[in-house]
């Protein structure tokens, strides 16, 4: 798994953890920069040139500590994209909430899980480089489509098709940025959860084992799902852009994952939902038996 030219920054107090990151993600192939607090990590950030694809952030530190750089971080448009992990040991629902609503990508427990962190990573990395994909982007062509599209229909089946078409939904929202891991997210939740039936706690065990996409294409090959689909509409009118997202599965009581929930915080999934309702969307409604959503975003 050689990620050489992926990097990451490691902002912690205490040496001790520091190291113990660095040698984690090192040791994958990611090339790692230590800040010892916030007012030496932004010195990094905003005075040289990097190329940083996520960072990993301790919340208590003195001088300024995880919450004060993150609003720092999120309030610049030179790093507003810059996926931001906290690594802390407080599992205060209110803490919780508060980072997630700055702009936290995600949240780890001290002492971090290898497995957990590596999955974290990943995404977080996968998410930031999606963005600058997004960035390079035509704006013009992008208003052209704006223009032209009112309604648009898609049928899917695979993680593949879920990741392409969220880049290209993305596209057609005044901040694609803002969107496009919301939408990723609940296609990918319409696909394993609803069509294939993986639940909560057997999405955790695959994600620890790192089994997760691998059990996803052997579920897909089978018979009994080659007929599900996940169907997607996309319709734009005078102030606002409604995604209506229907999947082929019984349903789920969607009422406990609409808001960040702390037994939940430091497990690798369960926060999509809560994230992309917080973060991408003015409203996001599960309609009927939970296996139809319909998302806003206001114009």
């Amino acid at each position: 798994m050689s990620k050489q030219a992926i990097e990451l920054l490691v902002v912690d107090d205490e040496e001790f953890n520091r190291d113990i990151l660095d040698d984690l993600l090192s040791g994958v192939g990611y090339v790692v920069t230590q800040a010892q607090d916030g007012e030496v990590a932004w010195q990094i950030l905003d005075s040289e040139h990097h190329t940083f694809s996520a960072i990993l952030l301790d919340r208590m530190m003195p001088h300024l500590d995880g919450m004060g750089l993150l609003q720092r971080i999120k309030a610049d448009r030179r790093f507003a994209d810059l996926p931001v992990i906290f690594q802390t040991a407080s599992d205060r629902p209110s803490e919780i909430a508060e980072g997630i609503k700055a702009g936290a990508f995600y949240y780890l427990v001290k002492p971090v899980n290898k497995d957990v962190l590596f999955a974290i990573v990943q995404s977080a990395v996968s998410t930031c480089h999606l963005s600058i994909s997004l960035h390079h982007e035509s704006r013009q062509d992008q208003a052209i489509l704006f223009k032209l599209m009112q309604r648009s229909e898609f049928r899917l089946r695979t993680l593949h098709e879920a990741r392409t078409l969220a880049t290209a939904l993305s596209g057609f929202y005044p901040q694609p940025q803002r969107v496009f891991l919301g939408i990723a997210e609940l296609l990918i939740n319409a696909i394993e959860h609803g069509n294939l039936g993986i639940g909560y706690q057997e999405k955790t065990q695959l994600l620890q084992e790192d089994r997760w996409e691998g059990e996803i294409e052997r579920r897909l090959a089978l018979t009994e799902y080659a007929e599900k689909k996940v169907e997607v509409q996309l319709e734009h009118k005078p102030h606002e852009i409604r995604l209506t997202i229907s999947d082929s599965g019984a349903g789920f009581d969607s009422r406990s994952y609409l808001e960040m929930s702390p037994e939940r915080a430091f497990d690798p999934n369960g926060r999509g939902i809560a994230m992309s309702r917080m973060m991408s969307f003015d409203t996001l409604e599960y309609k009927g038996k939970g296996n139809r959503l319909v998302a806003v975003v206001k114009i």
